[in-house]
């Protein structure tokens, strides 16, 4: 179990979606909830993206640049025998689903009141959310490959 791992890979989410919501209740400065905002959205990209994902499923992405212009996926994950705490990754996974899910919900109500400028910041939201789930789902799906490649390789000739 990571409870500090899994406390700021909720505390960053919790905090942006706060700010969000009530920042205007604190204060009439929409600049600095803007600010504040996406500071917190950040955080949340670069920790969910380097340190929770690996402490709590043990699974990591990163995109690189090659020469010629051109993205590669890189996934690296936990080995295989390593045993996965349940309630980390039940925890993990079901965040990482559910906090887009309340962006597309927040984007809709901004949408509805007409308020554009509070749109940009649910539209950064979302970008870096679904960054990650993209990430995250393509590196789960290459870990299962490989564990499965793997086994099927030394069931061949083991």
């Amino acid at each position: 179990s990571h409870p500090i791992a899994a406390f700021f890979f909720i505390a960053f989410r919790l905090g942006a979606l706060l700010m969000y919501l009530l920042g205007s209740i604190f204060t009439d400065n929409f600049t600095l909830v803007f600010v504040v905002t996406i500071l917190l959205l950040a955080f949340d990209f670069w920790t969910v993206k380097n340190v929770s994902g690996r402490l709590l499923v043990g699974l990591r992405w990163w995109n690189e640049i090659q020469e010629d212009g051109s993205n590669r996926w890189v996934f690296e994950s936990a080995h295989p025998n390593r045993k996965a705490n349940s309630g980390d990754s039940r925890l993990f996974w079901s965040v990482l689903y559910a906090t887009p899910v309340l962006w597309v919900l927040l984007a809709l109500t901004a949408l509805i009141t007409v308020k554009a400028s509070w749109l940009v910041i649910v539209a950064v939201a979302l970008i870096l959310n679904v960054a990650n789930v993209y990430g995250y789902t393509q590196c789960d799906k290459d870990a299962k490959r490989k564990w499965a490649t793997g086994m099927a390789a030394q069931s061949a000739f083991g």
